[in-house]
């Protein structure tokens, strides 16, 4: 087995701020560690430039005016990891049995370093050997045309995938007769995807990075910025210097969300000074966040009633609810009826902290209501993001500067994806303009999503898998489920930069095809390309790279993509592929024809910083079957029934700060104080005491199932941390084993994955 990096497991609480000194040596570190101090420095000063390529971690924007260091400590590690010198060469596969290789933790799977060369797994000798893209070509296709239905496939994408390579891949999937589009999307903003389009008439946010400028107020629901886009802290510190006021839902306190030290700022760092983030922070009780915003809701229809009977100035914004939305009074009506009492207690937050937050909001003339996946991932997450938005409604902070909903996505492309078509339920008007401009008749049936494409495989179903990206075998739900069904497929295709648990939970017959990195040159027959991303705030922009590739038989993405269209539909329907991957001007210029809203796709890219795809929400013109803005009733506190059992805690999943998605640069947890292991269980102090739990006891967490079925992670030690009682923390994705499939959203299918109730089992002897 690989070895595992050095030093003890430990606990030493962290005392700095975020970012910082520490935030430094830490790239520091990962850029050595990858064996590029040198060259990765020399790389990171071209990542977030206009001329450059775009950061392959968080969706975080750009400013509009650049400075030399725009990469924040996760996004140096991201390409510290993409650009190593380290190489998963057909030699180093040939060491290892895959059985062996599937022994492996993750980490250590990753430090193999980049893949090299096309490779296809040998059942007689359990490895994966090199194979010529034309043979891997030439027998996935075989497999693809050999199946009785084109249902029976499922094309994976993961948000890394360029505008230009997502376009293609649904364009291949679509021509050959599908719409099964299970996404990264799936996982996590799903609900954001459903929700705000109720809400609003669209999925995106209605702010810009500039709005951070203008704001009086900024509410974070659900998102530890420290970790998940520590960019973003650039923006919040700002906003809190110049008096903001910030305020923090979150159930565990996380210390970017309290201060930060700017990297880039000299006096903050030469006097180890650091600046104050939060000015109020509600550590709301797990799977609470509803009954918070009713609180905050209720506060301000009840400060609105006293404003108007003493004849004041409201406190609503009366002209913008009667201008713009519907579905006041029914929403209202459903707040005023919901007691304090109830909403403390399913919030785990006293009234007193609730009407704190709200006199904040009520104060404000332009707020922002940000979020992550600590509102979405969650039975109800659809609701939950409409409620937020009922929030913004009440004040008219939609649709005006320094004001609106902020959705924080998580992959630096999973938006764009969704835009160029990545979906599984796709509008008639698209799938006529796709077959207009290309000629062909696209299958107009919902295809599945992620939870939908897994049961699809249990059932026998689906036969093939295609992975553009991502690492689906760890990052989905119900793990041992999910990756016994995986086995059974006839096909399993991965395009891949680097090795990952996905490649060793194979079907049948598996490939591993390798594409370059967004830091690569991709030179093409017209010359060297750019590819094109839509961050969190829609702005579009270009990314061409700058190292020389990892190896000479690397593929980018969209040419894979190509290569396997071409090998598996011929030339029915007529389209060129070849045409289209020689210059991706042209596949541009395909999109802006199915797509009117790129109107001038390629001159607009050209331009520093790119541009901003219009939403309809932020001009305050709503495309709902109402024409407004659409308020909602949300019934309830909360997501789950009561579970009728003592001692039951709600379970959240939860990032190191050193890892991205599945992608772990270490084993420690630098702001949380976790060192060298990741096979921990947070509690609060109180929690353990009551349990008798002392610090680093080993316990087993078990899922309080309705469906019958075991679900359970051994091996956990606890951990004391500042987290709500009842409630506990633990990594993902060794907790995804927990996580049921019968545990998602009903509208958008998200799984729950940040309210998981579980029991604590004390393990004998450990």
């Amino acid at each position: 087995m690989a070895k595992l990096p050095t030093g003890n497991p430990r606990i030493h609480p962290y005392a700095q701020p975020a970012g910082g000194w520490g935030a430094l040596a830490a790239t520091a570190r990962a850029l050595a560690g990858q064996g590029i101090l040198a060259r990765g420095g020399a790389t990171l000063l071209h990542m977030n430039q206009p001329t450059g390529f775009d950061c392959p971690g968080c969706a975080w924007p750009d400013p509009d005016h650049t400075s030399a260091f725009e990469f924040c400590e996760n996004g140096a590690k991201a390409v510290a990891w993409e650009a190593t010198e380290k190489r998963c060469s057909p030699e180093v596969l040939a060491a290892h049995t895959v059985s062996e290789l599937a022994g492996w933790s993750d980490y250590d799977l990753e430090m193999l370093g980049r893949l090299t060369h096309p490779m296809a797994y040998d059942p007689a000798t359990d490895r994966y050997v090199p194979v010529s893209w034309e043979e891997a070509f030439g027998r996935i296709g075989a497999v693809l045309r050999a199946q009785d239905d084109p249902n029976r496939v499922e094309f994976y994408t993961s948000g890394r995938a360029s505008n230009e390579a997502a376009f293609l891949y649904q364009l291949f999937a679509r021509a050959y007769g599908t719409n099964n589009f299970p996404d990264c999307s799936n996982m996590c903003h799903e609900a954001t995807s459903v929700g705000l389009p109720q809400s609003l008439g669209v999925g995106k946010a209605t702010v810009l990075l500039e709005d951070f400028d203008h704001a009086d107020a900024i509410f974070i629901f659900g998102q530890n910025p420290g970790t998940n886009s520590p960019r973003m802290l650039t923006s919040l510190r700002a906003a809190a210097r110049r008096g903001a006021a910030i305020v923090s839902v979150n159930p565990l306190r996380e210390r970017a969300l309290e201060r930060f030290q700017a990297p880039q700022n000299p006096l903050e760092m030469a006097t180890l000074s650091a600046t104050p983030i939060s000015s109020l922070y509600l550590q709301v009780r797990v799977g609470g966040d509803a009954a918070v915003l009713k609180g905050l809701i209720k506060s301000c229809l009840e400060a609105d009633d006293a404003a108007r009977a003493a004849d004041l100035a409201p406190v609503l914004d009366w002209d913008f609810i009667r201008g713009h939305t519907t579905g006041f009074e029914a929403m209202a009506a459903d707040i005023r009826a919901t007691p304090w009492d109830a909403i403390a207690h399913a919030s785990g937050l006293p009234r007193s902290e609730i009407e704190a937050a709200a006199k904040v909001y009520r104060e404000a003339k332009a707020a922002i209501l940000v979020y992550g996946m600590g509102l979405t991932q969650h039975r109800r997450g659809t609701e939950n993001v409409r409620l937020l938005t009922d929030l913004a409604l009440l004040r008219g902070n939609v649709g005006r500067p320094g004001a609106g909903v902020c959705p924080v996505r998580g992959h630096s492309n999973v938006q764009g994806d969704r835009t160029v078509g990545i979906t599984e339920k796709p509008a008639p008007e698209f799938l006529d303009r796709l077959g207009a401009v290309f000629g062909f008749a696209p299958p107009r049936a919902h295809g599945h999503d992620v939870v939908r494409a897994i049961e699809a495989m249990i059932a026998g179903e689906a036969r093939v898998f295609i992975g553009l990206g991502g690492n689906f075998a760890a990052a989905a739900p119900d793990t041992p489920v999910t990756q016994a069904a995986t086995r059974n497929l006839a096909l399993t295709v991965q395009i891949s930069t680097k090795l990952n648990r996905g490649h060793l939970v194979h079907g049948r017959e598996a490939f591993i095809l390798p594409c370059l990195a967004r830091s690569e040159i991709d030179e093409r027959a017209a010359g060297p390309q750019a590819i094109t991303v839509e961050d969190s705030m829609s702005m579009v922009h270009a990314s061409a790279g700058r190292n020389a590739p990892a190896s000479e038989h690397l593929r980018s993405e969209p040419a894979i993509v190509a290569g396997l269209a071409r090998a598996t539909l011929g030339d029915r329907p007529a389209i060129p592929w070849e045409e289209l991957v020689a210059d991706y001007d042209r596949i541009r210029e395909a999109i802006e024809r199915v797509f009117p809203i790129f109107q001038g796709y390629n001159a607009r890219i050209r331009e520093p910083g790119g541009f901003h795809l219009t939403s309809l929400a932020r001009e305050r013109i709503w495309a709902t079957p109402s024409g407004r803005a659409q308020f909602s009733a949300y019934p309830g506190l909360g997501e789950d029934p009561p579970v009728a059992e003592e001692g039951v805690l709600q379970l959240t999943t939860l990032r190191s700060h050193d890892q991205y998605n599945t992608t772990l640069y270490s084993l420690s947890d630098r702001y949380r104080g976790v060192f060298n292991q990741r096979m921990v269980v947070f509690l609060s102090p109180e929690e353990m005491k009551r349990r008798g739990l002392g610090i680093g006891a080993t316990v087993a967490l078990e899922t309080v199932s309705t469906d019958g079925v075991l679900r359970r992670v051994e091996g956990f030690r606890v951990v004391p941390y500042r987290i709500p009682e009842g409630c506990c923390g633990a990594y993902y994705p060794e907790t995804n084993p927990l996580v049921p499939l019968y545990a998602r959203d009903p509208q958008s299918g998200t799984p729950s994955s940040k309210a998981i109730p579980v029991r604590i089992v004390p393990m004998a002897g450990r």
